[in-house]
């Protein structure tokens, strides 16, 4: 249902179903699909990919070209899921030739004026909270919770499951299932509350545990903790997580609190 109030362009692809309200603004190459919600003053432009059932409050800018100098008007994209949420004013821009595409998965929750740059991936089931901000190329996993006001600088991972204290400044990539905070930004701790609400098992959580007590409270280096927690823990999904998340690391892992010189 279109309001007659809302622009909507003849190239736009819209679903049955969606809800665009007064004062919206629809550009041309966007699709928006079933059960979507579309509130006034939101501006969706360009290269917008919208899944079913997603709600978009007002003041929203979603696939505005990225803010990289570097950027001369290639075919990028914004891909959002199904059934994610976005609050007031949040900014997502669209990708650049590094990934051509800024994703945000299903089933999100990305609250009042956050920004999500051109590149970033965010994967299912997170939430950010207000004022929350991911520079450009920033990967997030699954189930990760940001508190109020994080700022995450370029290039970051956050692994899945995990959580940011709010007021946190990102530099360096947090490793899956680990609380984050303090400044500069340590391992303070298992989500196990987190991890709890999202089913898993004390066991599981106690598992977890032990591996980051060997990689952060041990005086092992980085490298000495992969071989050690991959000779004496036993191989499953959750340990083998980890060790790729440090295996892979770009930017290199947070330290823990008493690590800091």
């Amino acid at each position: 249902m279109n309001q007659p109030l809302a622009y909507v362009h003849p190239g736009a692809k819209i679903a049955k179903n969606v809800v665009i309200e007064p004062f919206a603004m629809i550009h041309n190459n966007v699709e928006i699909g079933e059960g979507t919600w579309i509130g006034s003053n939101v501006t969706i432009m360009e290269g917008a990919r919208i899944g079913k059932n997603c709600t978009i409050f007002p003041g929203s800018v979603i696939s505005a070209p990225p803010q990289d100098l570097k950027y001369s008007g290639e075919d990028t994209t914004v891909e959002i899921g199904d059934f994610t949420t976005i609050r007031e004013c949040v900014t997502i821009n669209r990708g650049t030739t590094d990934r051509y595409k800024t994703v945000v998965g299903s089933h999100c929750l990305i609250m009042a004026y956050c920004h999500i740059a051109h590149d970033c991936v965010v994967s299912d089931g997170c939430i950010f909270s207000n004022n929350s901000t991911l520079a450009g190329h920033v990967y997030v996993g699954k189930n990760v919770v940001m508190a109020g006001m994080v700022a995450v600088h370029q290039f970051v991972s956050i692994g899945p499951y995990s959580f940011v204290t709010g007021g946190a400044l990102v530099r360096k990539d947090v490793p899956p299932y680990v609380k984050a905070a303090r400044e500069p930004l340590s391992f303070v701790g298992v989500n196990s509350v987190g991890l709890r609400r999202k089913g898993f098992t004390t066991e599981k959580v106690k598992e977890i545990q032990d591996i980051y007590r060997i990689l952060y409270q041990k005086n092992y280096n980085n490298t000495q903790a992969v071989q050690i927690i991959e000779a004496e823990m036993e191989a499953t999904d959750e340990r083998d997580v980890i060790l790729e998340f440090i295996r892979t690391s770009k930017r290199g892992i947070m330290k823990g609190y008493f690590n800091h010189s």
